[in-house]
């Protein structure tokens, strides 16, 4: 138990770095707006997206928030990742840029298998 723990936390913090730290402190930033145009998207939708990352990471980190909730949560940031690599392979091509958003998504079916690992180990000791 105490391993699955680790390996929950660990790859959920990443994903909380990742996903709602970094972008809470980039972007308003020039380099942010412009990659978000560069993509072929509007400024406002860079916006709509830090605030939705920020409110699910903390959705993933708050314990008590409620179980079908964090099912929400990891399913927003997979469908983030998976439409961050598409639109990155459909602008610029292959290429690291394209295939990060995919590792990034890994890190998170980590998190979420643990997640559940955890929690069916509540539900036995209960």
């Amino acid at each position: 138990m105490k391993k699955a723990k680790i390996i929950f936390w660990t790859t959920t913090i990443i994903i909380f770095l990742f996903e709602g730290v970094m972008p809470a402190l980039t972007s308003q930033t020039e380099l942010a707006k412009e990659g978000i145009r560069h993509l072929g998207y509007p400024e406002y939708f860079g916006n709509a997206l830090v605030v939705f990352k920020i409110l699910g990471v903390l959705i993933l980190v708050i314990p008590q928030i409620p179980k079908n909730v964090k099912e929400w949560a990891y399913a927003g940031f997979g469908f983030d990742f998976i439409f961050a690599s598409i639109s990155h392979f459909v602008v610029d091509g292959v290429g690291f840029q394209s295939f990060f958003p995919l590792i990034i998504f890994l890190i998170l079916a980590i998190s979420y298998i643990y997640y559940h690992k955890i929690e069916r180990y509540k539900n036995i000791a209960l």
